[in-house]
């Protein structure tokens, strides 16, 4: 049995002669949060949209907990918590009586919509303002009340569009707290172009741009797979270790691109940040450099490049030309055994065929 709790398949949407999506294809498994990241107007509200059934796909298919986008998409929503980016909420109602309201709306009275909306609002904090107009709370507050109804009937699969839209630095570390906890309990996507948002949140991300897929890993691998890095060396400032001659030193070390001076505030210290020009591991001949400038190395610190300078490498680059897009391991294990096992049912079909063939021959 299959552990996706979302499959994309092929998915295409145009507009005209406008594509917003190109043949985008994906899995989330069950219990995983998902980071779908992009810029503005890469695809990603196209995609959410596609999923949770408010507009159909061009091209392709979608499967949400088993069920499809276009032969049951009741199924589908019946499945799906859904937080559009525009929190959708009448801000004249209480937040117990807008709650109630939308368990109503999904079918749930009496004692169980009870049950849940106590569920919801334990989970989402909002026990403190469940007598409160929503037109009274903050923007933080208002999110939570929009996560309540996306929780109230206690979906399998979390879709968030932007949930950190508008919020200040610790409403948002709120609602990413609150988003991690949920996570562990059901399958989510979480679509932002916020890059703090998902290295903190996220398990695995996937960067579309201009309606295609441009990568698919988790944050750690993305940064192993681009192969490059960035050197910071701490040099003891005396006789030996003049700023100058320092960064001339390395400027003139094999393979090294650029090296800048960095601000320090401690006496007595140099601060270099060293970029390279390839992607190989150039600290033995820093510190060879080191040794043989007899300047004192107090330290040498190799640094992956940040999810965010891999964002603009796969982002801007050609539209004509996209990048093929990165797997998971457990994507490309899954991958192989799929293809291992249509290759043992073509070899059991030839060999059924050759036996029919052989019978007939005999008879």
């Amino acid at each position: 049995m299959s552990n996706a709790m979302i499959e994309a398949r092929d998915l295409s949407k145009s507009y005209g002669p406008v594509h917003a999506l190109k043949d985008v294809s994906f899995e989330v498994s069950r219990g995983e949060v998902l980071g779908f990241l992009g810029p503005n107007g890469a695809g990603k509200t196209t995609t959410m949209k596609i999923l949770t059934c408010f507009i159909a796909p061009s091209g392709g298919t979608a499967k949400i907990n088993g069920a499809d986008v276009f032969d049951d998409p009741m199924g589908v929503r019946r499945s799906i918590g859904y937080l559009p980016e525009s929190t959708p909420l009448y801000t004249e109602m209480l937040v117990l009586e807008y709650l109630q309201f939308v368990a109503k709306m999904r079918g749930y009275t009496g004692t169980d919509a009870r049950k849940r909306i106590k569920k919801a609002v334990e989970q989402t904090s909002l026990e403190d303002v469940i007598a409160k107009e929503i037109r009274a709370l903050s923007k933080g507050y208002r999110q939570r009340v929009g996560l309540a109804q996306a929780l109230v009937h206690e979906p399998p699969v979390l879709i968030l569009d932007e949930p950190m839209s508008g919020l200040d630095p610790n409403q948002a570390a709120e609602i990413r707290e609150l988003i991690k906890e949920i996570g562990r309990e059901r399958t989510v996507i979480l679509s932002t172009h916020d890059l703090g948002e998902v290295q903190v949140t996220c398990d695995r991300v996937l960067i579309i741009s201009k309606g295609t897929l441009v990568a698919d890993d988790t944050p750690e691998e993305l940064r192993e797979r681009s192969g490059k890095a960035s050197y910071r060396l701490v040099v003891a400032e005396d006789a030996q270790g003049d700023e100058a001659r320092v960064r001339d030193l390395l400027g003139k070390v094999k393979g090294v691109d650029r090296v800048r001076a960095r601000a320090t505030e401690a006496k007595g210290e140099l601060i270099f940040a060293v970029t390279p020009s390839g992607s190989s591991d150039i600290r033995r001949d820093l510190f060879q450099a080191a040794v043989d400038g007899k300047f004192a190395l107090l330290g040498l610190e190799k640094k992956a490049e940040g999810l965010d300078a891999i964002f603009r490498d796969l982002t801007t680059g050609d539209a004509g030309v996209p990048s093929k897009p990165t797997k998971t391991k457990a994507a490309a294990s899954a991958e192989d055994k799929k293809a291992e096992a249509r290759a043992k049912k073509a070899a059991r079909d030839a060999a059924k065929a050759e036996a029919d063939e052989d019978e007939e021959k005999d008879s």
